[in-house]
């Protein structure tokens, strides 16, 4: 199937040029056919001579009707542009035309109805006129008369050659349904319609609702009002959803295929003109208001007032809420980065102006320096060839990676000067000075010499170094030592040398001591040799018996045997008798 969008003409002439091809009726309601004047999308289709089915979606043309018009055109890749030999070009013809532009449509068939009642020459010149200075460019034009048929034959081998020459559509794409109708069916629940440009959806697969997150279940699916199990695109679909209400999906909404977009309250753009403070962006079915900041003399930042699933490059509609000025606009990067301090607005436009539109994998990389394993590919990024990827979570810009594995190693270096006696940069010290976001990325960072123990970051084949007057003073307790090794010296010695909590913990680093207890410290040397001298007491022993082979108190018999359980040198037979564990 092809989707076409008829535009251009204001009144019921769009409406029966479609009617008199489809054989169905486009106005849905019976104030348009009343009126004479389209005022919601209408849908109908046909089939062309080749085989091939094309499907229209009828715009209203009245500017009162301009958002309707608008969230009809937007997601459809072709248009069937009508205007009346009778009246000729209109202001509402150069409306739906600058929607077109601003949408950077390609593709279209130029229509001039009613060629029964005047001369249709003087409007198809001065319309092929007008779109030729387009994204449209040349178009095959047909002059036709839907109340006689003539021309009406020429018009379907026109279509014909229009949908042969549309890109194919990319089934393998993610889903994004603008839904440009919600209702409710009794018995089914909550259905939504809209043309699906690409990918495919199944009954039974899960959606996501933007705005608003909700995933829903495809309970049926219907195309051109036949029951189906699979839509491919290029289609118009009905989509019988289940787990949303009514209230909850509108026409602005959009079913995803679930974390394969990125939705985004800030997009910085490149537009075709000056744009004013405040605009309403169009893209899709969709219609928000963003409040424009504007950068360089074309580039801005639009802050919208709510989320819409965008990527790189999307063409956006840009419309001025207090005139009929239209403005077309490319998103440059729909993840821009917050503006902070004086002249950050500055330096943004110079980044932006290097931007083109057109995703660039390594040029994202190299200014975000660090990204999201996925965020870059929900942008519509692919990753980068040179990207450094860590934990699976995360891409690194090799030279940023580069400068921050320098930047830890100062930070390091540092640490150890300004406290000498703590065991190295905490991981999450050093993750706060770095200004990253995840600690894994800390450790991924540390290469030899560095080094990670208990949390800290320290030089592994540096010996940790003890300041002079420290050394001194833990020289001196060793020295206590080696005269009573079991003699582990009292609050009132260590006070005496000035050791303190954290000089002994440094010590005990450093290898100088062992920390059997709070407040017992022995030398390495202490712990073989009590190894020995309980070997040779009859197996099994108690507490009072290695005390007094130990020549010590039970302030350090007691603690010192348990740190021997704890290395499994010793073992607990009952609540009085240990042994050796060999």
């Amino acid at each position: 199937m092809h989707v076409v969008a008829t535009a251009g003409h204001v009144d019921h002439g769009k409406s029966t040029l479609v009617r008199a091809l489809t054989g169905m009726e486009p106005d849905r309601w019976s104030e348009e056919r009343r009126r004479g004047m389209t005022i919601d999308l209408g849908f109908a289709w046909t089939t062309l001579p080749s085989g091939e089915t094309v499907a229209f979606v009828d715009v209203p043309g009245h500017a009162r009707f301009v958002a309707n018009m608008l969230a009809g055109v937007g997601p459809v890749p072709a248009v069937l542009f009508v205007v009346a030999a009778d009246e000729g070009w209109m202001p509402q013809s150069a409306e739906h035309l600058a929607a077109l532009d601003a949408l950077g449509v390609r593709h279209g068939v130029l229509v001039v109805t009613r060629s029964d009642l005047a001369d249709p020459m003087a409007a198809r010149d001065r319309a092929l006129q007008e779109i030729r200075r387009t994204s449209l460019g040349e178009v095959t034009s047909v002059c036709v008369s839907a109340a006689t048929g003539e021309g009406l034959d020429a018009l379907r081998d026109a279509l014909d050659r229009l949908v042969a020459s549309l890109p194919e559509p990319d089934h393998d794409a993610p889903v994004r349904l603008w839904v440009d109708r919600a209702f409710t069916v009794r018995g089914a629940g909550t259905v939504v319609t809209g043309t699906l440009p690409a990918g495919v959806i199944h009954v039974g697969d899960e959606l996501v609702v933007a705005p608003g997150g909700r995933r829903v279940k495809v309970r049926a699916l219907e195309s051109l009002k036949a029951q189906v199990d699979t839509v491919p695109a290029v289609a118009r679909v009905a989509v019988n959803l289940r787990g949303v209400h009514l209230a909850e999906v509108r026409r602005g909404c959009a079913l995803l295929t679930p974390d394969a977009w990125l939705t985004t309250r800030v997009v910085d753009v490149r537009a075709d003109d000056e744009l004013p403070r405040e605009v309403l962006v169009h893209v899709g079915s969709a219609a928000i208001a963003a409040r424009v900041r504007t950068f360089g003399a074309d580039t801005a930042r639009l802050t919208l007032t709510a989320p819409l699933p965008l990527r790189i490059g999307e063409r956006l509609l840009l419309r001025d809420p207090g005139s009929r000025r239209i403005v077309g606009a490319t998103a440059l990067d729909v993840s821009p980065p917050a503006l902070v301090g004086r002249g950050a607005g500055a330096l943004r436009a110079q980044e932006l102006a290097q931007m083109t539109g057109i995703p660039d994998p390594a040029g994202e990389l190299r200014r975000r320096r660090l990204v999201g394993a996925d965020e870059l590919r929900l942008m519509g990024c692919p990753e980068p060839s040179n990207a450094i990827r860590i934990a699976d979570r995360w891409l690194a810009d090799p030279t940023y990676w580069a400068n921050l594995r320098g930047a830890l190693a100062t930070a390091v270096a540092e640490y150890a000067a300004q406290r000498p006696l703590t065991p190295g940069l905490p991981l999450e010290t050093a993750r706060q000075q770095l200004r990253l976001p995840d600690r894994r990325l800390v450790e991924a960072l540390v290469s030899a010499p560095l080094t990670v123990r208990d949390g800290r970051i320290v030089h592994g084949e540096a010996a940790p170094q003890l300041p002079p007057e420290v050394a001194r003073a833990v020289e001196k307790l060793r020295r206590d030592l080696a005269a009573a090794p079991f003699s582990a010296p009292t609050a009132a010695r260590l006070a005496e040398l000035g050791l303190t909590p954290q000089h002994l913990a440094a010590a005990v680093r450093a290898g100088h001591l062992v920390r059997v207890a709070d407040g017992v410290y022995l030398m390495h040397e202490a712990i073989e040799e009590a190894v020995r001298i309980l070997a040779k007491l009859p197996q099994p022993f108690t507490v009072s018996q290695a005390r007094q082979a130990l020549g010590t108190s039970r302030r350090v018999a007691v603690p010192l045997l348990e740190f021997l359980d704890r290395r499994k040198l010793t073992q607990r037979i009952d609540d009085v008798h240990r042994k050796l564990t060999s």
